[in-house]
């Protein structure tokens, strides 16, 4: 089992910053690939930045792709997503995941239905 509880979001204006967490918490023997997705309303969830177990490979979707960066702490207990220059079409419900398997669903986004664990989410609105 994973568990998974996102903090951090909020609103803010365009061109601004946020930090969002994810506590990791897990029964399993080996480690999660890890992820962050959001989803606006009348829109469906899509993949926005996803690591592999250690943290040493990233991917991005292109729509954040060098404003937003994945992370984790050394204890691989909570995972971050530090959004930068922020858009309005930014806005959305963030939710950390956690899956088995191919770590780059974002290249794959009809394999998201799959992931089994996720957080409760977390909103994140910009206004311009």
């Amino acid at each position: 089992q994973v568990q998974l509880v996102e903090s951090g979001g909020d609103s803010v204006q365009a061109g601004g910053s946020l930090r969002l967490s994810c506590a990791v918490s897990r029964s399993t023997i080996n480690a999660p690939c890890l992820g962050w997705f959001r989803q606006a309303p009348g829109k469906e969830r899509e993949g926005t930045a996803t690591t592999n177990p250690d943290g040493t490979i990233t991917y991005y979707a292109d729509s954040v792709k060098d404003r937003f960066i994945i992370s984790q702490n050394d204890s691989r207990n909570t995972m971050y997503l530090l959004l930068n220059s922020l858009k309005p079409e930014d806005t959305a419900m963030y939710y950390c995941a956690a899956w088995f398997g191919y770590c780059d669903v974002i290249s794959r986004p009809d394999s998201i239905r799959r992931i089994k664990y996720w957080g409760q989410g977390t909103q994140v609105t910009v206004s311009s």
